[in-house]
């Protein structure tokens, strides 16, 4: 999508530091992501709830803030899209269900709140598909309006990739940080599991729901991590534990040359060709990546993903079911009356080998800095009647290990195609650290 050289097409770190030095203010910022918004979203279709004066009020706000005081948080006037499953007190929640049509929550998530606190403009609420699952809300894919974006979160991708806001917030299960993502060619980052507070946001999974983040670039994506990333007593699996400081040690040189594995996952022949063609050439380019098969253990990965999830939708959905399944569209009503059938005993194995999975990848990065693999079986596909594969998502997900896109290859197409890189539970930095050695090292080249 072409872009020009406004405000709303600077970086979340630019633009934070020019309105710290008085070069920008935010209500220009923000008037810049407005405007942009009003010449794009009536074809991709990103945002659910927008207020345009609520927007500038709080512009305002940040720059009556700044003038008053010296102490700013490293978000300060920058807008930010929060995805319509996070609670906002001041804008509707709606999860993106007609059942939920109108909620006005009446207390911010935990991620809104440090949001806040970090000086940030809420900009506004990003489309999710229904309830956070698989069926589509209207968003389009800004590289081609006929193809996906992706989801559950498509209008947080849609707009951080359109150059309507410069960073936005989203959520994954399975692959709904990383697959709309990379689709829609920005960076998406699903941090390890528990590292981010999920008080007052949809619950699907306890064990698998995870809040991640998307930016135009790296050092977006790490500061809007580094903000979110905190402990809440109110999130069972948050612990308190010292702060990984993300953009801090990806800014550090390795202390030595990071190796790099290339794993194709049991899932490699669900990869359309120009992919696997692709992510070859890629390999190649790199000369001395290693290339290796996960253990036989995890050919059942999917599967127990498939039992935890499902058995979670229908007792985090059960109300929904009961009272309005005829509003639910068909994925989800199946999904949900699949779970109920599931039993306890092969539940609570799957659970159990979660470790399992854990502990096999966390080998793997004792020698390698980060695992490489596809992020998507191919571009966006053509139609919007589905969301895309999460295939090559499912695994880093059950395992709760950080996994991050970036938009460094193309399609036969010209869609963009991501490409994951990922590693062991609590090595969040040094992933960052090694793909942006990774990334220099494919400019220098």
């Amino acid at each position: 999508m072409s872009q020009d050289t406004t405000p709303a097409t600077l970086t979340a770190c630019e633009a934070a530091r020019r309105i710290r030095d008085g070069e920008l203010t935010s209500q220009e910022l923000v008037q810049s992501c407005l405007d942009r918004i009003e010449a794009v979203e009536g074809t991709i279709g990103a945002w659910t709830h927008l207020d345009r004066e609520y927007a500038l009020t709080q512009a305002k706000a940040a720059q009556d803030q700044r003038q008053a005081s010296e102490s700013l948080g490293p978000l300060h006037g920058v807008p930010v899209g929060v995805k319509d499953i996070l609670d906002t007190a001041d804008m509707p929640t709606e999860n993106g269900t007609v059942l939920h049509r109108g909620r006005m929550p009446a207390e911010d998530a935990a991620v809104v709140e440090r949001l806040r606190a970090a000086g940030a403009v809420i900009l506004g609420k990003t489309v999710s598909t229904e309830l956070a699952v698989y069926s589509p809300g209207k968003t389009k894919n800004p590289h081609d309006p006929t193809r996906t974006p992706g989801g559950s979160s498509s209008g947080s991708a849609a707009a951080v990739s359109s150059f309507m806001v410069p960073v936005a917030v989203g959520t994954q299960t399975n692959g709904s940080v990383i697959r709309p993502a990379a689709f829609c060619g920005v960076y998406g980052f699903k941090p390890s599991h528990g590292l981010v507070s999920r008080h007052r946001v949809l619950k699907q999974s306890r064990p698998l729901d995870t809040i991640g983040c998307m930016g135009r670039t790296l050092e977006d994506t790490a500061l809007l991590a580094d903000v979110m990333i905190g402990y809440d007593s109110r999130d069972p699996d948050s612990a308190p534990r010292a702060h990984p400081q993300i953009s801090r040690i990806m800014a550090e040189e390795p202390p030595v040359k990071p190796k790099l594995v290339f794993i194709r996952t049991p899932v490699w022949d669900q990869a359309e060709e120009s992919t696997k063609d692709a992510l070859r050439e890629l390999c190649e380019h790199l000369d001395d990546i290693h290339i290796m098969e996960l253990p036989p253990i995890f050919g059942g990965a999917l599967e127990d993903h498939r039992r935890i999830m499902e058995a979670d939708l229908a007792a985090s959905f059960a109300k929904e079911y009961r009272d309005g399944k005829d509003k639910l569209s068909d994925v989800l009503r199946e999904m949900i009356e699949r779970g109920q059938q599931v039993l306890a005993v092969d539940y609570n194995a799957a659970l159990a080998r979660i470790a399992d999975y854990r502990a096999e990848i966390e080998e793997i990065s004792h020698e390698f800095d980060a695992i490489l693999t596809p992020a998507v079986t191919g571009e966006a596909p053509v139609g919007l009647d589905a969301t895309g594969s999460p295939a090559f998502c499912t695994i880093w997900t059950l395992a709760g290990v950080p996994a991050l896109t970036m938009p460094i290859l193309q399609g036969p197409n010209g869609m963009p195609l991501g490409v994951q890189m990922v590693s062991a539970k609590g090595d969040d930095g040094r992933l960052f650290r090694t793909a942006r050695w990774l990334l220099g090292t494919l400019e220098e080249e």
